[in-house]
C-alpha cells in the first residue's frame, strides 16, 4: 500500500469501556491514520485526558436523547462544525442506529464510504421496540460497505428477525464476523498448569461480572443446588459489583456461594485459576468478554445458546451453550464438561488467542485498504 488509509471513527461508546481504546490503538500499529469522533449530552463528565486525535463533543441535551432525529441533528451539525470530513477515505460507525445514522447521513452529502458495527443495543432495544425506527436501519445497513457483527449467532438472528426477504441476500453478502478482543493481560498470563478437574466429586464454578437479572445468576444458582443433590461438593465464587440488592439477600442464604466484591483483573485471575468452569447464562450479550477471559485460565465455559459468544467455537470445543433460564441444561452441560474436562480446557488455552486484539485489528485493517 502507498499511503496510509485515513478513517474516521464515529463512536459514542468511547468514554464508556476500554474495549475501543485497545481497538484504536491496535489498530494504529498499522498503516491507519485515524480521528474518534464522540458525542455526548451536555451533562457529561469527563474523567480522563483523551488523545489529541480524540474529538469529545457534548452537543446535544439529555432531553434529546428521547428524540432521535432532533438529537442526531445536533450531531451531524456538530461534526462537520469540528471535523474535515473530506480528507477521510472511510467511516466507521461502532454502532448502526445512533452512530451509523451519522455516518449514513454523511455519505450521502460526502460520498464517503462507510462500514457499521452492530452492537446488542441495536439488536434488544432499537430493532425490537423502536419499530419506527426499523426503516432508518434497514436503509444505513443498506448503504453500508461492510457490516460488522461480532459473532455468528448475532449476525443470523438480526438478519432473520428484522430484515425484509427481499433484502435478506444483499445484507447477508455484505455480513462479516470479527469478534473483540481481550486484554493482552489475559494473554500475556495464560494458567497453564490445570488439573483435569474431574478427579473428585468437587466443581468450583465461577461468575464476574455486574449482578443484575440480565446476567441471570438465578439460574447458574438453581443448576447448583441440583448438582448438590446430585452429590456434587459444589462452590460458586460471585465477583462483581450488585446492581440489583435483591440479589445481597439471594447470595447471603445460599452457604455455596461466596461472594466477592468487584476485583481489578489482577485479583481476578487468582480467583479464575481456583476454579473450574465459568458460567454465565446472560438473556442479552453482544460478546461476552469475560468468556474469553475465562478462557486464558483453562476454564471451560458455558454461555447463552443464540447470543453474543455462541458459535465463536464448536459446540463441546471450549464449553456449551445452554438455554439462558433453564437450570437443567446448566447441569447436563456441567457434567458432559467434567467428563472431557482436560481437553476442554487444553482447547481453552490454545484457542483464545482468537481474540488478540493485534489480529483483530489485521482484519479491520484489510477491510478498510479493501474498501
Amino acid at each position: 500500500m502507498n499511503r496510509n488509509v485515513d478513517v474516521l471513527q464515529i463512536c459514542s461508546y468511547y468514554v464508556g469501556t476500554k474495549l475501543y481504546h485497545k481497538l484504536f490503538e491496535a489498530l494504529e500499529k498499522f498503516n491507519i491514520e485515524e480521528d474518534v469522533y464522540i458525542f455526548t449530552d451536555k451533562d457529561f463528565k469527563e474523567r480522563n485526558e483523551y488523545p489529541s486525535n480524540v474529538y469529545l463533543s457534548k452537543c446535544y441535551n439529555k432531553l434529546d436523547r428521547l428524540f432521535f432525529h432532533i438529537k442526531h441533528k445536533k450531531v451531524l451539525n456538530d461534526i462537520e462544525n469540528k471535523v474535515n470530513i473530506d480528507k477521510y477515505d472511510i467511516m466507521h460507525a461502532h454502532s448502526l442506529f445512533s452512530n451509523g445514522y451519522i455516518a449514513y447521513k454523511l455519505n450521502q452529502k460526502y460520498n464517503i464510504p462507510y462500514i457499521v458495527s452492530v452492537r446488542n443495543t441495536d439488536v434488544n432495544v432499537f430493532f425490537a421496540k423502536m419499530i419506527h425506527l426499523r426503516n432508518t436501519g434497514i436503509s444505513i445497513l443498506r448503504n453500508a460497505e461492510k457490516i460488522i457483527f461480532i459473532s455468528q449467532a448475532y449476525k443470523e438472528y438480526t438478519i432473520e428477525k428484522f430484515i425484509p426477504p427481499k433484502y435478506k441476500q444483499e445484507i447477508k453478502d455484505k455480513s462479516i464476523v470479527i469478534p473483540n478482543g481481550i486484554d493482552e493481560f489475559w494473554l500475556n498470563n495464560k494458567f497453564i498448569e490445570r488439573n483435569s478437574g474431574n478427579e473428585s466429586n468437587k466443581i468450583n464454578i465461577i461468575y464476574a461480572g455486574t449482578i443484575d437479572s440480565n446476567k441471570n445468576i438465578g439460574t447458574t444458582v438453581n443448576a447448583c443446588k441440583i448438582l448438590i443433590e446430585k452429590g456434587y461438593d459444589v462452590n460458586f465464587k460471585i465477583v462483581g459489583r450488585i446492581i440489583n440488592k435483591r440479589y445481597c439477600n439471594f447470595i447471603n442464604k445460599n452457604e455455596f456461594i461466596k461472594y466477592i466484591p468487584y476485583s481489578r483483573k489482577e485479583e481476578l485471575i487468582n480467583y479464575y485459576r481456583d476454579s473450574d468452569i465459568f458460567i454465565m447464562p446472560s438473556k442479552h450479550e453482544t460478546f461476552g468478554l469475560v468468556y474469553a477471559e475465562a478462557m486464558s485460565q483453562g476454564l471451560a465455559i458455558i454461555y447463552t445458546r443464540g447470543q453474543g459468544f455462541d458459535r465463536q467455537f464448536a459446540e463441546g470445543e471450549v464449553g456449551y451453550s445452554v438455554q439462558y433460564n433453564s437450570s437443567n441444561e446448566i447441569v447436563d452441560k456441567v457434567m458432559r464438561i467434567l467428563r472431557n474436562y482436560k481437553t476442554i480446557s487444553n482447547n481453552c488455552l490454545n484457542k483464545v488467542s482468537k481474540f488478540d486484539w493485534n489480529s483483530i485489528a489485521k482484519e479491520y485493517v484489510t477491510l478498510y485498504e479493501k474498501i
